[in-house]
């Protein structure tokens, strides 16, 4: 099975507020998107980063052919637990997941 960064333009990770984090999946194509669309689930996603997926949110956009997820940081943005203060990190995890 491919790695999602095998199908995808870029995957992309940032703050979103001190609290939350956000993973951009850039699809470039209809076909690309639909394969991760359908080749990556919530729980998946939050398995990976060891949350609770209903805590998490999904954005299918259709029109820009993006996947995005939203979810709570570990830690708070700047406290001494905070690993990645700028979350561009957890992009790495991501674009290394397979495809169903």
């Amino acid at each position: 099975m491919p790695e999602l960064r095998d199908v995808v333009e870029k995957v992309r990770s940032k703050n979103a507020g001190p609290f939350w984090l956000t993973v951009d999946i850039f699809c470039g194509t209809a076909e690309a998107f639909q394969r991760v669309r359908d080749g990556i689930s919530t729980e998946r996603v939050a398995k990976l980063f060891g949350t609770d997926p209903a805590g998490m949110k999904r954005f299918d956009i259709t029109s820009l052919n993006v996947v995005k997820f939203s979810l709570p940081r570990p830690a708070v943005q700047g406290t001494r637990r905070d690993r990645d203060m700028h979350g561009a990190s957890w992009a790495a995890l991501v674009a290394e997941m397979t495809l169903n």
